[in-house]
Formats: C-alpha cells, sequence, structure tokens
C-alpha cells in the first residue's frame, strides 16, 4: 500500500511539474492561452490540470512564485565573491536579467493576474539584498544618489519592469537589454555612464 501511495505521488509530481514546464511555454507563446489548451499541450485532460492548480490565477501565481526564486538564485551567484558594489551591482543585474528575460512575458501577463503588489512583496528579500549593495556602495562612494539605498532599490526594481516591457513592446532588442539595464541601473547609482559602460563591458565578457 505504502509503494502505491508512494508511486502515486511521484507520478503527480511528475505531472505538477510537466504542467508547470508546458504552461510556461504556452503563456509565454500565448499570454491568452487557457487551461484547457494548457491540459493538451501537456498532455492530460483538463481536470488533471485543475486538481493541482484550481484556477488560471493559482497557476500563473505558481508560475511567478518560480521565476522569482530564479530570479533571488541568479541575483545571489551575481553578487558573490564581488566586494565591490558597482561590480556588484553589474554582475548580479546581468544575472538577473539573464533569468528574467525567459519570465518577462510571464511578468507582463502576471501584472494582470496576480496583484503588481503580490509580485513586489514576493520580490521582496532580493530588493533587501540589493538595498544592502546599494547601501554600501553610497557610503563608499561608489554610488552618489539624492535617494537613500532602500528607496533607489525600488526605481531598479520598477527600472527593471520597465525595460521586461519595453523588450515586450519591441522598444528594445533582447539581445542588448541585459546589458542596457546593467548600465541603466549603475548610472541611476551615479556611476558616470562611460564607466558604466566599460564595466558593464568588462564583466559581460
Amino acid at each position: 500500500m505504502t509503494t502505491m501511495t508512494t508511486g502515486n505521488s511521484s507520478r503527480a509530481d511528475a505531472n505538477r511539474r510537466r504542467i508547470l514546464e508546458v504552461a510556461l511555454a504556452e503563456l509565454l507563446r500565448d499570454p491568452d492561452a487557457s487551461m484547457d489548451q494548457i491540459a493538451r499541450a501537456a498532455g492530460v485532460v483538463r481536470r488533471t490540470v485543475y486538481g493541482h492548480f484550481p484556477s488560471r490565477e493559482a497557476l500563473v501565481s505558481t508560475l511567478v512564485e518560480g521565476a522569482v526564486e530564479a530570479v533571488a538564485a541568479a541575483n545571489a551567484a551575481g553578487r558573490e565573491g564581488t566586494p565591490d558594489p558597482a561590480e556588484a551591482l553589474a554582475r548580479s543585474t546581468l544575472a538577473v536579467w539573464e533569468i528574467a528575460d525567459r519570465y518577462r512575458l510571464l511578468v507582463a501577463l502576471a501584472q494582470r493576474s496576480v496583484t503588481v503588489q503580490g509580485i513586489r512583496e514576493r520580490l521582496a528579500p532580493v530588493r533587501e539584498e540589493c538595498t544592502e549593495v546599494l547601501r554600501r556602495g553610497l557610503a563608499q562612494g561608489a554610488f552618489t544618489s539624492p535617494l537613500p539605498a532602500a528607496a533607489l532599490a525600488y526605481v531598479h526594481e520598477q527600472m527593471l519592469f520597465a525595460l521586461m516591457e519595453a523588450v515586450n513592446d519591441g522598444l528594445l532588442a533582447a539581445r542588448e537589454a541585459g546589458r542596457a539595464a546593467a548600465v541603466t541601473l549603475l548610472t541611476t547609482a551615479g556611476v558616470p555612464a562611460s564607466l558604466a559602460s566599460a564595466l558593464v563591458a568588462k564583466v559581460s565578457h
């Protein structure tokens, strides 16, 4: 009996992972994809999808949570072992953008079905880490801003969302967006544009 339960649980977990993977691909292809479309693409009946996710909003919310976890991991990896605040900001922005680029259409979708406040709350730990890098940079003179570190971190977060929307709307080429985002965040933190561009070019190789 235990084996059967474990087998059912493993199969359910595998189904859930597959539904999430397929849902992400389908929603990136068609932001209006229905639960029926997602079920067909995943090769399961609609009831199976609803068994894991009671609504389309719950499914999108779960995908957003996965995206936030990936962004948090990329942000930490980008900063790791980089004591210089400007370089840490450049590396973490490039690392985050690489992950975020995969999810940028999902972010636009989530802002329709998951509240923006909900996304902001999920990103709070990432914002706190960014605030610490900015605080250190301001204290060392690597950054200059009329804003305190916590407020500047909010500005940076919203700028990244805005740049994702710019790519979604065809105003910025995706291949250039990561570097552009890193340079933009550095210059917003008071790093001269020429130094910001040189630093991003250096760390993105």
